[in-house]
């Protein structure tokens, strides 16, 4: 008879063909197990009778900015907080840490840090930016899963936005070294002058900051990511697009042939532009929230498979950047009444929230099918980065990353629920349904429900 490290029982399995009722067995962290009824022992068993197991989230688009910038979030709070909210690896961008994953040392310092103390498995994005094209090779050597560059100032002085012959550049070195490149896609010229434009005025609320980007702002500079990557035959990826017109560019691409993915993000899904004014500097982001109309194409697209994945775009910093002071900065009120909106952060912290608010706004308020949540969380992502085939799916003798989830449940998330550095949220007090209670990467518990976090042991996860 055989016997299991662990052995979970009677739990609905959400598998890209639906939903299965079965036994899950887990072995020195692989799946061994499938069927409806198991036989055999484990060291530890779970009757999941009613609790739902989903493939561990794969978050392809987070900024735990550590080496450097750990004070604003590092990788034991932010990987706990992906934990917490059922995710077993992380994507972590170039170019909040400091120095910037932008050659083979600074690549060594962030994997240094991250062994120490994920307890997630982990990605590392490298960075495209002017002057770097020879370090292409160095950090695609070493297991860089992309490269990440912006068409627009990123914020940090140290990673400054890539003009359009360095993209070209880059995307053709790219393209030989089988490596995809990531865009931030907006007009740098067209959202700098409009910002400098209405600074000048004296308008800096947030609904100025709304006005200086402009949804043309995104849509032009995708179509120009497009044609460059076209060009060039590079593989491409829009990160956090906010606007149906930006995802439809994308389509249309694809089909064409060029080879080429888009992302959105659970803020652009749940929340819209009048919620950037009612939450202030919480809700601040680039591109912007967009109004309402635009959120609801977004979850069409997404339930029509032209978005690939959602990504969170944890972007957090220390309470002081967003404008917060005295003792309750996680509940401000008075964000929007700044002298100058637009010199607050523009980042949400959203890395623990992402799977509630897809169950909550996609499956319960919108119809969106348990097998899309998965898939959009982790499956399609698995492929698109050409992980190794252990990763993203629940079949036998992949990598037992999982998370038991109980579906029904309802509770209203609190400042305390968050494993974040600083317990800065947008969605805080807002009613989620759907909660995580166990998650698991490579069959070792990482969160449980009334129990603290583990300690480390994420691995550097390669493309293949």
């Amino acid at each position: 008879m055989p016997h299991y490290d662990l052995l979970i029982r009677h739990a609905i399995v959400v598998t890209p063909e639906g939903l299965l009722t079965a036994d899950l067995a887990v072995a020195e962290g692989q799946i061994v197990g499938l069927d409806p009824e198991l036989t055999g022992s484990a060291a530890e068993e779970i009757d999941a009778r009613g609790l739902h197991i989903f493939p561990g989230l794969i978050d392809a688009h987070v900024h735990f900015n550590e080496p450097g910038r750990e004070q604003w979030e590092g990788w034991a709070t932010g990987s706990a907080a992906l934990a917490a909210g059922g995710g077993t690896l992380c994507f972590d961008m170039p170019l909040n840490s400091s120095p910037p994953t932008c050659d083979a040392a600074a690549f060594q310092a962030k994997l240094a840090a991250a062994e120490r103390s994920s307890l997630v498995d982990f990605a590392l994005w490298g960075g495209l930016i002017p002057g770097n094209l020879g370090q292409l090779d160095e950090l695609a050597a070493l297991g860089a899963v992309g490269f990440k560059a912006f068409m627009s100032n990123s914020g940090i002085d140290e990673f400054p936005a890539a003009d359009d012959l360095t993209l070209y550049d880059g995307m053709a070195r790219c393209a030989q070294l089988g490596r995809l490149v990531a865009v931030h896609a907006e007009n740098d010229q067209l959202t700098a002058g409009l910002a400098a434009r209405a600074q000048r005025a004296g308008r800096r609320s947030a609904r100025d900051f709304l006005a200086s980007r402009p949804a043309v702002a995104e849509i032009e500079a995708i179509g120009r990511a497009i044609a460059l990557a076209e060009a060039t035959g590079c593989r491409l990826h829009i990160v956090h697009v906010s606007t149906g017109r930006g995802v439809a560019l994308v389509a249309e691409a694809a089909v064409r042939g060029v080879d080429v993915s888009c992302e959105t993000c659970p803020h652009y899904l749940v929340l819209c532009d009048d919620d950037l004014e009612r939450l202030g500097a919480l809700a601040k982001c680039a591109p912007p929230l967009r109004p309402a109309v635009e959120r609801e194409q977004l979850w069409r697209q997404l339930a029509d498979g032209q978005i690939a994945f959602v990504a969170s775009d944890h972007s957090p910093s220390s309470p002081d950047l967003k404008g917060l002071s005295g003792p309750n900065t996680q509940h401000p009120t008075l964000n929007t009444q700044l002298p100058d909106f637009f010199g607050l952060w523009g980042g949400i912290a959203g890395v623990q929230t992402s799977l509630p608010l897809l169950l909550s706004e996609g499956y319960y308020a919108r119809g969106l099918s348990l097998a899309t949540v998965a898939a959009v969380t982790a499956a399609n992502i698995a492929r698109r980065f050409a992980l190794p085939p252990q990763k993203g799916q629940l079949v036998l003798g992949a990598d037992a990353d999982l998370t038991l989830v109980e579906l029904g449940a309802r509770y209203r998330l609190a400042a305390g629920d968050l494993r974040y550095r600083h317990p800065i949220s947008p969605y805080l007090d807002r009613e989620l349904r759907g909660r995580v209670l166990r998650t698991f990467r490579r069959g070792a518990t990482i969160f449980a429900q009334q129990h603290g976090p583990g300690q480390g042991g994420g691995r550097l996860v390669r493309p293949v």
